[in-house]
Parts: structure tokens; C-alpha cells; sequence
């Protein structure tokens, strides 16, 4: 079964993409607030086991949960059989028990693709306005399509940066109602190491909170 969010009254705090930084996903897990992470807790960083152990936890003790990111779901996938090992999956592989390879399986194939709290939208890459039509679906660890994906991986244009990751589009953003705000990670987007906020021309707004975790950079989070 899918974890849910609290009450929508209930104070939250949103963390961005961890990427195996255990020690700032510590910090920002120590609160009486419901943690919410918005996926791509694995890869890059020192300490992907430790991750998701803090992760594991506030699980366990209800007190919180991720949403389903591109990371987390290689990373599953790839311990399930379904996916080609990638050397960054490998590094991450290789500091995981069993125990913690068979709990990944299982909290990924039930992480949401995205959650409502009121008037804030949470999703790791990116938003549609038929998310806002029904729950997420069910994905078990298959292939991301369709709503799934833009929310995985946001709006890709097909080509590729300059630093080698693919190029995304923020025309989503233009989309966003009036009055909704968006969170999500997905991609570095800062200048300045705050969240970047961009208003979309529907009125609506997103705040990235990629800051960089794991990546030479640092772990943000915003308590709503």
C-alpha cells in the first residue's frame, strides 16, 4: 500500500534530492515535523546505505516517507533484475546488506509519483495538470510512462548539456494553477545555494530544492 501524507493541516518539512549525503539527511530528518523527501535518495554521495537507513526510520516510525525519484527507481529496479547496472548504481549496490536491498525493493515499488497538501504539490521532477485529476498510480518497480514520468524526470527536450546531463525544459512550470505551489528537485537549478523559485505564467510557482547534496553542494529543505 502506498504511505500517505498526514492531515493536510499537519506541519511538514519538504528535503530535497539527498543523493548518499547521511550526514545532512540526519540534520534535516531531526524534527517533530513529517518528513517528506522528494526522492533520489541514493547515488553519488559517501553514504547512500546510511540514507536510507535515516529513511527506513522515520518510515518505520511514521513520521515520514519519500516520494518516488529516477534514482530510487534504477536503483531498485536494478536490484530486481530489471534494469542494466550503471557504475553509479554499482557504487551504491555495494555498500547495501541483503536486509537493505530487500527493504528498497519494497519502499520503492510503494513510493508515491507525487502528493497534494493543500495548496502545495509535492513531486521530484515535474508537474502536469493531470496529476491534479487522481492519486498516482501504482508502479510496482515497471518502467516510468506517462504522468509517471514527467514526474520522474520533468520535461526532457532530447538534447543534452554541456555537463552531460540531459537538457529539461521549464515550460511545465507556466502550467501550474493559480495558487498552487510545487516542489520538487529532479535538477539543480540554484545560482546563489537557495532553493530557486520561478513563478509560471498561469500563476502558479515552482521552488527546486536541488541544491546540490551529494554533488559537491548541499541539502536543503523548507518547512511548510
Amino acid at each position: 500500500m502506498p504511505l500517505a501524507l498526514p492531515s493536510s493541516g499537519a506541519p511538514i518539512r519538504v528535503v530535497g534530492d539527498v543523493h548518499g549525503d547521511a550526514t545532512a539527511f540526519a540534520y534535516a530528518a531531526a524534527t517533530d515535523r513529517f518528513v517528506v523527501q522528494l526522492g533520489d535518495l541514493t547515488d553519488y554521495g559517501p553514504d547512500s546505505a546510511g540514507t536510507l537507513r535515516i529513511m527506513f526510520e522515520l518510515i518505520d516510525q511514521g513520521r515520514g516517507l519519500f516520494l518516488l525519484g529516477n534514482h530510487d527507481l534504477k536503483l531498485a529496479r536494478v536490484l530486481a533484475g530489471h534494469a542494466r547496472m550503471e557504475p553509479v548504481v554499482r557504487a551504491t549496490i555495494e555498500q547495501l546488506d541483503d536486509a537493505l536491498r530487500e527493504r528498497v525493493q519494497l519502499e520503492v515499488a510503494r513510493a508515491p509519483g507525487w502528493l497534494r497538501h493543500g495548496t502545495d504539490f509535492l513531486v521530484h521532477g515535474g508537474f502536469h495538470p493531470a496529476m491534479l485529476t487522481g492519486p498516482p498510480p501504482d508502479h510496482g518497480l515497471d518502467r516510468a510512462e506517462g504522468r509517471l514520468a514527467r514526474a520522474l524526470f520533468g520535461e526532457p527536450t532530447g538534447r543534452m548539456q554541456p555537463d552531460g546531463y540531459p537538457e529539461r525544459s521549464l515550460r511545465w512550470v507556466d502550467h501550474i494553477p493559480p495558487g498552487l505551489t510545487v516542489y520538487c528537485g529532479h535538477d539543480r537549478r540554484s545560482t546563489n545555494g537557495r532553493p530557486y523559485v520561478r513563478r509560471g505564467g498561469a500563476g502558479g510557482t515552482a521552488v527546486f530544492l536541488d541544491t546540490g547534496a551529494g554533488k559537491g553542494g548541499h541539502l536543503s529543505w523548507i518547512d511548510l
